[in-house]
């Protein structure tokens, strides 16, 4: 186990369930989880596939409960999973929290599809929240473009005072943005590396500036960067020492070199947050 720690980011190289222990309990205001899927990609030393569903559903459920347990009972979590497993999540998670959204995150593939049955091209990922009537969701800071108003111009004359439809409203639950592919500015050595503005829409949307979000299987950090760049604390768990070492390099500058950390400029991204732009006003076609 490794821990390291600086301006308000923890990073811990562990098992999940050992960097779990590290964590407090009713601690947490926002939970995203993207774990491994089961459906067998490699990551650089591990495989990721179970003997058997069974396996892979007590695994996850294992360490989902402990997730729960380090929300505050404000906190929000975001989970993510295969098509194929997300409806025992969902029937296990509903028992605990209350399921706001079932999110679909669509993209295109510019990769072989399949032959023989329709070829996924979608996400899922719940919004789920400990208290419906007492939870943080900034709708303003998440806006996206109503076409009605924005694009046709449309007036609503059912109204008394005929109005023209709104410009902005709050996304709905097919988010559109690209998967993160190789020679992308934000890419790194990943196989399942999510985008930085799917992210930002999800810590926008249910954390404040100062608060603290938990992601267990980091990967490249991407939570950490993005939470870094609004203001928010994070802390990322991952068993793997190289997307470990991404994660430092990529949101603190940190590279380990001889067994000491040595700090070095962050990589700038083509969209980076340090700049304060809004990247899914940019990529996302539909909210």
């Amino acid at each position: 186990m490794d821990i390291y720690e600086q301006k308000g980011h923890k990073f811990i190289q562990s098992d999940v369930f050992e960097g779990l222990k590290l964590v407090q309990n009713d601690s947490i205001d926002l939970l995203f989880i993207d774990p491994r899927y089961n459906i067998g990609k490699n990551f650089r030393t591990t495989r990721d596939k179970w003997d058997s569903d069974e396996d892979y559903l007590n695994w996850a459920y294992s360490w989902i409960t402990v997730c729960i347990e380090k929300l505050k009972s404000t906190g929000s979590m975001y989970i993510m999973t295969s098509t194929q497993f997300m409806p025992y999540f969902d029937i296990f998670i509903r028992k605990q929290m209350k399921i706001l959204s079932r999110i679909v995150w669509y993209y295109d593939s510019s990769g072989v599809q399949a032959k023989k049955y329709f070829g996924s091209l979608y996400e899922p990922i719940l919004f789920c929240v400990k208290n419906e009537k007492d939870c943080c969701f900034n709708a303003e800071e998440i806006l996206v473009e109503a076409k009605t108003g924005a694009k046709r111009k449309l007036i609503d004359y059912r109204k008394p005072i005929p109005t023209q439809y709104n410009n902005t409203k709050v996304p709905g639950n097919v988010w559109e943005f690209s998967r993160v592919r190789y020679r992308m500015g934000e890419y790194e050595n990943h196989p399942s590396q999510k985008p930085v503005c799917l992210l930002e829409r999800i810590i926008k949307a249910s954390s404040n500036r100062g608060d603290t979000v938990l992601d267990p299987f980091s990967g490249t950090f991407t939570t950490s960067f993005v939470c870094e760049a609004l203001g928010r604390k994070s802390i990322g768990i991952e068993i793997d020492t190289e997307y470990y070492q991404i994660g430092l390099r990529r949101v603190l500058g940190i590279e380990e070199h001889k067994g000491k950390y040595i700090r070095r400029e962050p990589k700038i991204y083509e969209h980076d947050l340090r700049q304060e732009q809004l990247p899914f006003f940019q990529v996302a076609n539909n909210g």
